[in-house]
């Protein structure tokens, strides 16, 4: 049952995106309110949670030289075409650009609703209609023609426990980091292959931004100096954090250049994904133990989500180095008692470092989150790691895990509510 599970939920989250995640869930409201409008639409007002609007407020736009997410709702609305899901942007033309231009987008702030929501409401001269995306980036939970309902999934939000999202709270928070690592020990065929593309898609975009300036061009700068493939393994640990780096300042550029996800985010699966494909490169392991250490890292970074809000005050660059820092300690030979070691120091050194939004320094956290990564490997394979007397580190990781969630939960909602009231502060004077 286990096994079906994992297989299941990897099937779900591991997917391809086109751009970050919240602009790409948001188009695909505004295509699918637009794909049930009768007539022309003339205005589509949005409906939105702020964390969604922070995530959208800085980060480029695939095919697009504009950002927010009133842009991601007229370019959706214009296409009117859900087909390609996350990929959506992927497929903005001159003739899309222009007829979103046209569209009035009233955007609101609702409180009360979960981070993940957006609600798109598309108006003709004498039809409306509404789609609804909750819990998932990609979950059509209500939609509506000229006031009828079409469907009306019960909403998911993407943490509760009692919820029934795709993460599955419930099971995600009883497995053991024990469960995770005999199952990613005895992958399907299918699933190893998953994985091992999922990764390749993610190196693709990190090798096309070191020929680039795109953002920060921090892959690119740390990049200088470094050899490919690395000739010592400190060296494989750096370059790991330098490609995830740059694959990150691609996509929050807009990169039109596709991503594999982990929770909904991007940059969360590039995290993963580079640093330990990279080692795994290095060390000249098989595609079926690089899969194995892939595994690992994929299941805890879902894992710490299921326990958490997909979009938060809490970087998901920081949650997800933490999946890394266990697929790291799987190519290095580590067990169990390893892994935890690992989770306790990223714990003790990188909790409460704050999402601010998507953009371009999203990038700079992704190599910072890494070399933590790099380092609790390091230490936990010596023997080394906090202890529970140390601030909030548990005996173990499932522990740690708990009081990470209570922190992103009962410790960061005013975070959250600080950090967007600063941001749109700055988009008023820049305005």
């Amino acid at each position: 049952m286990e096994n079906t599970k994992f297989i299941e939920l990897l099937n779900r989250e591991v997917v391809v995106a086109m751009g970050c995640t919240e602009p790409a869930a948001s188009a695909l409201a505004g295509a699918k309110a637009s794909q049930l409008l009768e007539g022309e639409c003339e205005r589509a007002v949005v409906e939105t949670s702020r964390d969604m609007v922070k995530n959208a407020m800085g980060v480029g736009i695939p095919n697009c030289s504009q950002k927010g997410i009133n842009v991601a709702v007229a370019l959706g609305v214009a296409s009117g075409n859900i087909n390609q899901g996350l990929g959506i942007l992927s497929d903005v033309s001159d003739d899309i650009r222009k007829k979103a231009a046209l569209i009035p987008i009233e955007l609101k702030m609702i409180e009360d609703i979960p981070p993940l929501y957006i609600k798109v409401t598309c108006y003709s001269k004498e039809h409306s209609s509404c789609a609804i995306i909750s819990g998932t980036h990609s979950h059509f939970s209500y939609l509506e023609k000229d006031k009828k309902v079409l469907l009306d999934d019960p909403l998911k939000v993407s943490c509760s426990p009692s919820s029934d999202d795709a993460l599955d709270s419930d099971f995600m928070a009883s497995v053991t980091l024990k469960d995770i690592i005999d199952f990613s020990k005895n992958l399907p065929k299918k699933t190893a292959d998953l994985l091992i593309n999922a990764a390749e898609t993610n190196l693709k975009i990190a090798h096309h931004a070191l020929k680039q300036n795109y953002g920060l061009a921090v892959g690119r700068v740390t990049h200088e100096g470094l050899n490919e493939p690395p000739e010592s393994e400190n060296e494989a640990f750096e370059l790991g954090a330098t490609l995830a780096a740059s694959a990150s300042d691609a996509r929050m550029a807009g990169c039109p250049l596709p991503v594999v996800i982990n929770s909904g985010s991007g940059n969360q699966g590039i995290t993963i994904t580079v640093p330990v494909i990279t080692m795994a490169r290095y060390l000249g392991k098989s595609d079926e133990e690089a899969a194995q250490a892939l595994c690992i890292a994929e299941l805890i970074g879902l894992s710490l989500t299921a326990r958490k809000d997909r979009l938060s005050a809490l970087c998901g660059a920081f949650t997800a180095a933490i999946g890394t820092s266990c697929g790291l300690v799987y190519l290095m030979g580590g067990k169990c008692n390893e892994m935890n070691k690992a989770v306790n120091v990223m714990i003790g050194d990188l909790t409460g470092v704050i999402c601010d939004g998507a953009k371009m320094t999203c990038s700079l956290k992704i190599y910072s989150c890494i070399q933590s990564a790099d380092l609790a490997c390091k230490l936990a394979m010596k023997g080394f790691a906090p202890g529970i007397e140390s601030g909030i580190v548990g005996i173990d990781c499932t522990q740690s895990f708990d009081f990470l969630s209570r922190i992103s939960h009962e410790g960061m909602e005013q975070t959250d509510r600080t950090i967007l009231s600063i941001m749109l502060e700055k988009q008023l004077k820049k305005d």
